[in-house]
């Protein structure tokens, strides 16, 4: 069962990373813009009413819509989404039925889809070194080049 202090030290262990001041959520900065990969979820409880933040659910960016399909699809209990949502590239994670080590992978995952080049081997030198032989999910995100 996880929670938001465990969300708060996974993401601020992660090069660049910052929390927000106003609210729970976490970016990092790319070319001058910050880019969120892990936030709270606001609920909307009453229609025409302001949401209101749920301290179990967060919000984690997934590469694309195929990857979010994937994982909703996967583990209901775990995953789900909201018309709000529909077309963005997030997923809605419940905190207490994540395990720590797939909600640690989720958020290196959605680091790594908004985090510029130059910090991403920082985090693949010390992923290497806790885990041998490196699980395919921690290949880099964006595609090489082939050579002719």
């Amino acid at each position: 069962m996880a929670n938001q202090n465990d969300v708060r030290r996974i993401a601020l262990a992660l090069p660049g990373a910052r929390e927000e001041a106003e609210r729970f959520a976490f970016s990092v900065e790319d070319g001058g813009k910050r880019k969120g990969f892990v936030w709270v979820w606001r609920e909307r409880v009453a229609p025409k009413k302001p949401r209101v933040p749920r301290a179990d659910v967060i919000a984690v960016r997934v590469r694309d819509q195929a990857e979010k399909a994937a994982l909703l699809a996967g583990d209901p209990d775990v995953f789900f989404t909201e018309p709000h949502y529909n077309g963005f590239p997030a997923v809605l994670v419940r905190l207490p039925a994540v395990t720590l080590p797939l909600l640690r992978r989720l958020i290196l995952d959605a680091w790594r889809y908004q985090a510029p080049r130059h910090l991403a081997p920082a985090v693949a030198a010390r992923s290497r070194r806790r885990t041998s032989p490196t699980p395919a999910r921690l290949a880099p995100t964006r595609p090489r080049r082939r050579r002719p």
